[in-house]
């Protein structure tokens, strides 16, 4: 297994070093994203190798899927390991379901399935990619330990009936929204369209709300650690309640 991470992570550096230097448009987003995050925090040396790094990484990520497909739970130990999943467990007691604060870290395509394979399934929200090869290899990938995957459009009324049933419901909350979809909160000091889908479903029917991420960690595995359940703000006032909720979920990615 060390060799095989081993050389999985040299040829990561390789690809991730060529992508970097390679796709400048992607390189001056990741910068312009890092300056916003760090502002003078960090030298340029440093934003710098962070933004190489980033690629590297998502290179690394990439080259994993492959074994995504090979994972069964006398194997999972040498891909992952499992922190505060009591605190999954407490929250599903409420009886009103839960839902999952996910987003892009780590490797957020091992999680969801690393955790049915290891616990139970459950239901995930994403978006359907653009090339219909890969959508169907993904959503194959994705739902081969049982979880269910929604539509990230159109899925509000599959959501709102599954966390009746008591189920697990997990979405990513870190991308742009349109102004239809979100609303506009701070997000590392900036104002950023940030999707209002989470919030609005956790007001609206109760269900509790535990963060979930996961981080490589020094042996090369990765570690996915879920949360304490998040305290809801409620005033009475949905709308406020909505803006006021979502800037905490930022405010909890950023931490």
């Amino acid at each position: 297994m060390v060799m095989v991470t081993n050389l999985r992570g040299k040829l990561a550096h390789i690809l991730g070093n060529l992508w970097h230097r390679i796709d400048a448009r992607h390189r001056m987003v990741a910068m312009q994203n890092i300056e916003l995050a760090f502002k003078d925090e960090l030298t340029d040396a440093r934003r710098r190798s962070l933004c190489q790094n980033t690629f590297i990484h998502l290179a690394c990520v990439f080259l994993e899927l492959p074994q995504l497909m090979t994972l069964t739970n006398d194997n999972l130990d040498a891909f992952i390991t499992f922190s505060g999943v009591e605190n999954l467990h407490a929250a599903t007691k409420s009886g009103k379901g839960v839902l999952v604060m996910a987003s892009h870290f780590g490797n957020w395509e091992l999680m969801s399935l690393a955790f049915s394979i290891r616990y139970y399934p459950i239901n995930v929200v994403a978006r359907p990619l653009d090339n219909p090869l890969l959508d169907r290899l993904l959503h194959r990938i994705r739902s081969r330990g049982g979880n269910q995957i929604l539509p990230k459009t159109g899925s509000a009324r599959s959501i709102i009936r599954l966390l009746r049933q008591g189920k697990v419901v997990a979405l990513l909350i870190d991308q742009n929204a349109t102004w239809r979809e979100g609303v506009y909160v701070p997000f590392f000091e900036e104002i950023a369209c940030t999707n209002k889908a989470l919030a609005t479903l956790a007001l609206r029917t109760g269900a509790p709300v535990v963060p979930v991420y996961n981080f490589r960690r020094a042996d090369g595995r990765y570690e996915m650690i879920f949360e304490p359940e998040v305290q809801l703000i409620r005033s009475g006032d949905m709308t406020s309640d909505v803006e006021e909720n979502i800037a905490l979920f930022n405010r909890i990615i950023e931490c």
